[in-house]
């Protein structure tokens, strides 16, 4: 299957099926804007709860935050956002359309790494290089990714703020609140889940890179280190850990999956190493996860911005100073496209063809689906009604009635439900069920008071 083919039948089925939505479709649109249907959000939650749980429930030294969307403009400016958070941009002299300057050069097979805006805008007349309508392009310029938004009934540059580009900031801020009342001592970790805000010109390939997203992110303080082998190894077992994640939570094929090292001239100013984890992606290699070492940057410019001490006291040395940090983050919208990508499978030809989600069980929008043989006998209905009610209790579970039970089969697959149950007439005589693997297609019969159990021993 072609690539591009593949894309576009994740889309199509994300789509018919109530994954993912377009944006406000019905007045045309939004560009890159999409909604998470009753499907979606399912996954969409999954996958938060998940991560949550072995990030920050299953582990000591972890406690979780849920910070505001706008904060104080004040620490974007301590952070740098304000100053240097943007992409070159270059405009069509005739549209007035706007394109990623530096993605135009790459295109143009140039490197544009470590390369500042003046020397793309020289790349620019050398290559006598056009827009992509032809027309002449005018002088490029740096723009800002941060959304803007107004506090109060003015809109002035006194009540401007915005909405944050990331989750991390709110960690730092609130660092030394975090530590205080939680009494976790160093090392420790700060995890949150939200929606972040940047105003790409260039988003796009489905939900991969939008404008409204959502990340799941921990700022791990560790002790001020004596050498570079201090932090290496909290960060080594980081990056394992992350790994981990990918192979063993999402079921990922690892070699899908590339770790890079970021070379110095494109990390950021403050990170002495940088690891990204590369997923290949029906429209190409691309960025997945990403894991820094933002030494103190981020403390120490909130303090001295704020003039509020974030040190720590060590209660052991009595010595106080401001941790370092490991920052593994992830975003949510990218772990569900790869999700959709790497678990869509199909088989067969024309009205036999089979396609289903080997979505790992316990990610799965509905854990179960229940149906009656025939929808047309009321005594199969209510036998499995029953047993839709008595699992409702514990799972996630689809109800599906409509034509011959194959049909059902597929369709559950489609979506990726793991198991189906049949009530039959035997079911009436004997109280047991068919379950359906949705993976292998095998059927076996089941006594009814073990179906709990048996599914929580998938799962």
């Amino acid at each position: 299957m072609a690539n591009s083919d593949l894309m576009d039948k994740i889309v199509s089925l994300a789509k018919r099926r109530g994954f993912v939505y377009p944006g406000s479709e019905i007045y045309g649109g939004l560009s890159n804007s999409w909604d998470y249907g009753p499907l979606g959000v399912e996954l969409k939650n999954n996958i938060k709860q998940l991560w949550w749980k072995r990030f920050v429930h299953e582990r000591r030294d972890m406690v979780g935050i849920d910070a505001a969307l706008v904060m104080n403009p004040k620490v974007w400016e301590a952070s740098g956002h304000v100053a240097t958070f943007s992409d070159p941009l270059i405009e069509d002299a005739v549209t007035h359309e706007r394109y990623r300057l530096d993605h135009m050069l790459e295109e143009a097979g140039l490197n544009v790494t470590g390369m500042d805006l003046d020397a793309m805008a020289q790349k620019v007349k050398d290559l006598n290089l056009k827009s992509p309508k032809g027309n002449a392009l005018l002088e490029p310029k740096k723009f800002n990714l941060m959304l803007k938004t107004f506090l109060g009934p003015a809109e002035e540059a006194a009540n401007q703020a915005y909405f944050r580009p990331e989750t991390a900031q709110a960690m730092f801020v609130q660092f030394k609140n975090v530590q205080t009342t939680s009494r976790k001592q160093i090392p420790f970790g700060i995890a949150q889940v939200g929606k972040a805000f940047r105003n790409e010109i260039t988003p796009g390939n489905f939900v991969f890179r939008t404008r409204e997203f959502e990340q799941m992110e921990i700022e791990y303080f560790i002790p001020k280190p004596e050498s570079d082998s201090d932090w290496n190894n909290y960060f080594e077992a980081w990056r394992k850990t992350m790994i981990s994640w990918m192979e063993n939570d999402l079921r990922l094929d690892m070699s899908h999956v590339h770790e890079l090292e970021v070379p110095t001239e494109d990390r950021a100013h403050y990170s002495k190493r940088t690891v990204d984890f590369e997923y290949e992606f029906p429209f190409g290699t691309k960025e997945l996860y990403g894991l820094a070492y933002r030494g103190d940057f981020d403390l120490r410019n909130h303090q001295e911005a704020s003039g509020e001490s974030l040190e720590y006291l060590d209660p052991q040395t009595n010595e106080k100073y401001l941790p370092h940090v490991i920052e593994p983050t992830w975003g949510v919208d990218r772990t569900f496209l790869t999700l959709l990508c790497e678990h869509y499978r199909e088989q067969g030809e024309g009205d036999s063809k089979r396609v289903w989600l080997s979505l790992p069980a316990k990610l799965a929008p509905y854990k179960v689906a229940v149906f009656p043989l025939l929808k047309n006998k009321p005594e199969l209905v209510a036998k499995a009604e029953s047993i839709y009610s008595e699992l409702q209790k514990h799972f996630n579970v689809a109800w599906d009635d409509r034509g011959n039970v194959g049909k059902r089969y597929y369709s559950q697959d489609e979506i990726g439900t793991p198991y189906c149950i049949t009530v039959d007439f035997d079911t009436l005589e004997d109280d047991t069920v068919t379950i359906r693997d949705r993976d292998t297609a095998e059927q076996i019969r089941l006594p009814i008071a073990e179906l709990e159990n048996y599914i929580n021993s998938k799962l």
